[in-house]
């Protein structure tokens, strides 16, 4: 086990008795739209400063990257956290139980050590670079489907990108057509989850941010996983065009997409 990934539950857990204590609560929440569609509440900030709280109690020279909080420039950048204290903000205020927190530990650029915590189910799923990943303890590999033939597949909507909704409904019919049924849960962080977990088969989204996927990212390559872009490279953490999944149910999501894809994603 990587010595921050103990660091990374610790925090994970602190920011989920925050969730959980407020989730489905009869409160005033403070909501803002930090731009079209996209919101953050007093709850994520809340869970987001329990986390940097108790990374920087440790590693106070440690650099941070947050989702609410933007960048914290440590003395050591080399060393970096990338946070996410509220993957599921909308499901989150309106009541529905499917969210999490994700948590990524990096050094020099690379992800070593990283969690992805769904509090209300006691989930915590963890890697370490080179060791594998886990469920509460428990091994975890990625399903075992050669093809889209009776894949599930799970999928977001790009609703910060609905330039690219006529690219994005051509792929989903052409997937769609050859797949056993398609999920839009509201958290990629639990997709790339569940797709370690063997319970999604793949997973595809665009323009995803840095703290949605960089803990998945570990997670699902250390379950035997493949993450790529949609050019089947691995520019994902900075385009944030993404596709996980084993990796014969990748190659085969690849080539269903690229015909509908937009030039700048070839």
């Amino acid at each position: 086990m990587h010595p921050m990934l103990n660091i990374a539950v610790r925090a994970a857990r602190a920011a989920g008795k925050i969730l959980t204590k407020n989730f489905g609560v009869e409160a005033d929440f403070k909501v803002q739209a930090k731009s079209q569609n996209d919101f953050v509440s007093d709850i994520d900030k809340a869970a987001e400063q329990a986390i940097v709280n108790t990374i920087l109690k440790t590693f106070p020279d440690h650099s941070i990257l947050a989702e609410e909080a933007g960048s914290i420039e440590g003395k050591t950048p080399e060393h970096q956290w990338i946070i996410d204290p509220l993957d599921g903000t909308t499901n989150y205020l309106r009541g529905i139980p499917h969210f999490a927190i994700s948590i990524a530990y990096l050094h020099k650029g690379t992800v070593q050590a990283a969690v992805v915590y769904d509090p209300l189910r006691e989930e915590l799923f963890s890697a370490s670079k080179g060791t594998g990943a886990q469920l509460n303890g428990k091994r975890l590999r990625v399903g075992a489907k050669r093809d889209l033939n009776g894949a599930l597949l799970a999928t977001g909507f790009p609703f910060k990108r609905k330039d690219l909704t006529k690219e994005y409904q051509a792929i989903f019919g052409a997937l769609f057509e050859h797949t056993a049924d398609m999920r839009r849960c509201g958290s990629a962080a639990l997709d790339l989850a569940y797709v370690a977990a063997g319970r999604i088969d793949a997973f595809w989204e665009f323009s995803l941010e840095k703290w949605d996927i960089a803990a998945g990212s570990l997670i699902v390559r250390e379950a035997g996983g493949l993450m790529t872009d949609f050019a089947g490279g691995h520019d994902f953490m900075q385009s944030g065009h993404t596709v996980a999944g084993s990796p014969k149910v990748v190659q085969h999501l690849l080539t269903k997409a690229r015909p509908h894809l937009p030039e700048s994603m070839k």
